[in-house]
């Protein structure tokens, strides 16, 4: 008998290592069975792709800002009225709109750095264009075009969250391109008004433009899609995010009639539409608000808009943190609806506090607390789309980026006609406070813990 069971041990041992002979992948097999432990460094190596997403979207907002910061300027040159320039920035948003579901679409398909790289290239070369315009025409079709290259760079950032980062770091991920976002709009009129009072508002959009090409440098010889795909990454932490990440496997259809039907998607089409109105007149039609309809100088509106985007950079890092706790504290369904119906709903009271107010510190408070609450809306708003997207994320915010941008346009559009009509720029933040109640509402719908999954049931919570 117990020759009999050593011979049993032996014969085990043999076929085991015949077996990992012929099966190469075996001892990995195993080893990704394992439990994933979370791996504690001081900085690890997935932070790093977090430092790109950040530098990504600090150039897309200082070439974004740009246009807004010389407004005044580029009306005064052209002889525009504010209903042209509300076109001339509503081409942009149009133009950002319609390409945002294909540009997310083609990011989860052929890989988010391909399509990161086109976009910073294409906006880098029509931030240059934009400088060579000559009037309303040529303006209004260059930004058209700056809008069709810039779209997607948020969908697909969210995107390379999905896949580098666990679903309990999803927020804070997050939270780094939206402060990336509110640090290159803080400096963008450090940056663009001296360029333009020194050598005129079209050297501002040549020095942009060649800055975005720095980035497209780094994102060729650095960045990979994957983890798996770094040579560099520890072993541990490679399998640690990806037994926690969202993604588990690629998604072949993106089924629309489904996803359309959703109460968490309509929710944050909603929210998208709403909040656009807020964040697109404090990016687009803030400056022109304050020299022409608050009387302030050049000067006074470079320090307004400076520290304006400081806090909302302030307000990004907090909500990573925040949305996140309250997420492991109340569920994600609960604490995502928490932090958007707060956010959306403090945004409502400012902009109407704002437009009843003769009080220029009062209105500038009341910016200064819309944009902190507005991007705290903005993490939220993006960690649900991971949340619920998984594979499909960057496809999904694309969607809710796409009825955002319609939001941007009809703000851009609308608030130009209504200034026109009653020479008063204080009557659209009427209008603004209400849509922006309708997005406090719609915050309701959603629900964070049910992923949009058409074979797998489960629903993921915090650990």
């Amino acid at each position: 008998m117990h020759q009999q069971h050593k011979h049993d041990n032996v014969c085990n041992r043999v076929l085991g290592v015949y077996y990992i002979s012929i099966n190469p992948n075996f001892v990995q097999q195993q080893r990704r069975k394992l439990p994933a432990k979370k791996v504690k460094r001081k900085f690890p190596y997935r932070y790093r792709v977090l430092i790109l997403l950040f530098f990504l979207t600090l150039v897309t907002y200082l070439d974004r800002i740009c246009i807004s910061l010389v407004g005044v300027r580029i009306k005064s040159e052209f002889n525009l009225t504010n209903e042209q320039f509300g076109w001339v920035l509503a081409s942009f948003a149009l133009a950002y709109a319609l390409f945002e579901i294909p540009s997310g679409i083609l990011g989860d398909r052929i890989g988010q750095r391909a399509v990161l790289i086109r976009i910073v290239l294409w906006w880098s070369l029509f931030t240059v264009l934009t400088g060579l315009t000559t009037g309303f025409i040529s303006l209004l079709i260059v930004r058209f075009l700056f809008g069709v290259g810039e779209s997607g760079a948020f969908p697909t950032s969210g995107a390379v969250v999905a896949r580098w980062f666990p679903v309990n770091e999803t927020s804070r991920g997050v939270s780094w391109f939206a402060i990336g976002s509110n640090v290159g709009a803080a400096i963008a009129p450090l940056i663009v008004l001296p360029i333009a009072a020194a050598y005129g508002w079209r050297t501002s959009f040549y020095a942009n433009g060649i800055i975005g090409l720095i980035w497209v440098v780094v994102c060729i010889y650095w960045f990979r899609n994957h983890p798996s795909e770094m040579k560099r990454i520890p072993e541990d932490e490679k399998i640690y995010i990806e037994k926690n990440r969202r993604i588990n496997t690629h998604a072949k259809h993106f089924h629309w009639a489904k996803v359309l039907k959703n109460r968490s998607v309509w929710g944050l089409l909603i929210s998208a539409y709403s909040t656009q109105w807020a964040l697109y007149f404090l990016i687009a039609w803030m400056p022109v608000y304050l020299q022409e309809g608050r009387h302030f100088s050049e000067g006074e509106m470079k320090i307004v808009s400076s520290w304006l985007f400081i806090i909302g950079a302030i307000s990004a890092l907090i909500a990573g943190y925040v949305i996140d706790w309250l997420g492991k504290q109340k569920g994600l369904r609960t604490g995502r609806r928490i932090s958007g119906v707060t956010a959306v709903g403090i945004m409502a009271v400012v902009f109407l506090i704002a437009a009843i107010t003769s009080n220029n510190t009062v209105v500038v408070i009341c910016f200064f607390i819309g944009n902190f609450f507005s991007w705290h809306n903005t993490v939220c708003s993006v960690s649900v789309c991971v949340n619920i997207g998984g594979e499909r994320a960057g496809t999904l915010y694309g969607l809710m980026n796409f009825v955002g941008q319609i939001g941007a346009f009809s703000l851009a559009v609308i608030f130009g006609k209504i200034v026109d009509a009653t020479h008063n720029f204080n009557t659209p933040l009427y209008l603004t406070s209400a849509i922006l109640i309708m997005g406090c509402l719609s915050w309701l719908l959603i629900q964070a813990d049910k992923p949009l999954s058409f074979e797998n049931k489960t629903s993921y919570n915090y650990t």
